[in-house]
């Protein structure tokens, strides 16, 4: 190939994680050539630095804790972890960081990658520039998918380069065991791996800014999920800022704004994310470099009929399951316009119309206890403008729980429409409940009214009962 060889495709995606890989699979099944452009590791941020490599670091975590709350089993597994192991299983779920699996699979499809560092330079154009300097540029005849996802904000502190800071990605990927760490954030990936290496041996202290953990849920998450990682001997404290970090003869000295003075071997910050867009070439089509790109329900960005932004770039929900979601509503769009026909972009819930965006977005939190919502909270609700219930239950009144764990602790929250009987939102905190949010997902997001969810009958004795007592308790309220 020669350095300005210019080639054309119906479709270019920018970005192959997850998200850049659900819209080349949609276009490509329906028959339109593809080019993925990615600039590090096919399959992106989730397979090697977030998703797949935390839980790898957390499944043996939670076993364990599971473990622990069982008759016969519990004096066996009172040890601490094998911490090579954990970290041996969590390198076999990142592939080693190789992406030869998922370049076999983009072949598979019949999609074109393209390595380098990809720019918009005009409408429907995206110059690569590879690893050797060489230059090629793409053309697309319908649609630039941008699908480069997010990375991690690092506050303005002076001197925070200096002091090396851990991001998402080192908190996913390190090698050896810190034996003091300071985390700063109160979200998930803050509460997840304060949880994992906390396990692991570290003594973790938990700064948070704000009154508590897992703001963007029901208060009662973070309440419990706090007392967990107390009582497993992290130290928490809320309405606590960083006010400097410094590196000094290998140690980490973190002051707060109440003068408290933290030391620790590594700190890593969870502190909110960015959209990897500052060097894309936004400039060249009328958009602000780094920004996060405003679209509508098909995906396309607005004011660019052939410019679409997929995943954490639109700040829509950054969830990877959130991301592949819209991938495929934005393939369905992008090959329906591309035959001729309209995109149905004002048909909630239709083929080309990302609707759970708005109203059922599903997490799991996978920390100990784990912490599991969809849909929107009382307080989202409440301000959204609906006229609401909220009921909750204990799930340790669950026969279900009881089995599960001794002790067991947690509880669950649904929330109802008064005016249509349907289910706006539900929230479960608990052992094991992140395998439960997937039914209420289904009553979110089919608007499944509560009469009809009786006759939804839970298995007994399984957790899954709490959907019974929640029914009661609004029957009764």
């Amino acid at each position: 190939m020669t350095e300005t060889e210019s080639i054309a495709y119906d479709v270019v995606v920018l970005g192959a994680g997850p998200v850049g890989e659900n819209v080349a699979d949609r276009t490509r099944a329906a028959g339109l050539s593809t080019a993925v452009v990615e600039s590090e590791l096919v399959g992106g941020e989730c397979s090697y630095w977030a998703c797949m490599p935390s839980k790898a670091l957390l499944r043996p975590v939670i076993a364990r804790a599971d473990a622990r709350r069982v008759p016969g089993l519990s004096r066996s597994v009172r040890g601490p972890l094998d911490t090579a192991a954990v970290l041996a299983h969590r390198d076999t779920y990142a592939s080693h960081w190789q992406d030869d699996g998922q370049v076999r699979w983009l072949d598979g499809i019949g999609a074109d990658l393209y390595r380098g560092h990809g720019r918009l330079t005009g409408p429907r154009t995206v110059t690569v520039t590879g690893p050797d300097g060489g230059a090629r540029v793409l053309t697309a005849r319908h649609a630039v998918a941008v699908c480069t996802g997010s990375r991690a904000a690092l506050p303005a502190l002076p001197g925070l380069d200096a002091v090396r800071p851990w991001t998402s990605r080192e908190a996913t990927a390190a090698g050896s065991v810190p034996g003091r760490l300071v985390v700063v954030g109160g979200g998930v990936v803050a509460t997840e791996m304060a949880t994992a290496w906390q396990a692991l041996g570290s003594r973790v202290t938990l700064l948070v800014r704000g009154k508590g953990l897992l703001p963007r849920m029901e208060p009662f998450a973070g309440e419990l999920v706090a007392e967990a990682l107390t009582e497993a001997g992290a130290d928490v404290r809320t309405g606590t800022s960083v006010e400097s970090v410094t590196r000094e003869n290998g140690t980490v000295v973190v002051v707060t704004d109440g003068g408290d003075r933290v030391e620790a071997d590594e700190i890593l910050f969870a502190t909110g994310r960015a959209p990897r867009t500052d060097d894309i070439g936004l400039e060249t089509v009328g958009l602000e470099p780094g920004s996060w790109l405003e679209v509508d329900d098909t995906l396309r960005v607005t004011g660019h009929d052939w410019l679409y932004a997929v995943g954490d770039v639109n700040h829509r929900a950054l969830l990877t399951h959130q991301g592949k979601y819209q991938a495929r509503i934005a393939g369905a769009a992008i090959a329906a316009r591309a035959s001729g026909v309209p995109a149905q972009e004002s048909v909630p819930w239709g083929a080309h119309t990302a609707t759970a965006d708005h109203a059922a977005v599903p997490q799991v939190v996978f920390t100990d206890p784990e912490a599991a919502s969809v849909g929107l909270s009382l307080a989202e609700a409440e301000e959204a403008g609906h006229r609401v219930r909220a009921v909750d239950v204990d799930l340790s009144s669950v026969a279900g729980a009881g089995l599960y764990a001794d002790g067991y602790r947690g509880r669950a929250r649904m929330v109802v429409d008064l005016e249509d009987e349907i289910v706006r939102g539900v929230t479960f905190v608990g052992p094991g409940v992140g395998e439960l949010v997937h039914s209420a997902t289904v009553a979110v997001a089919g608007q499944v009214p509560v009469s009809r969810l009786w006759h939804a009958v839970p298995p007994y004795p399984t957790i899954s009962e709490v959907w019974l007592r929640l029914l009661e308790a609004y029957r009764d309220a």
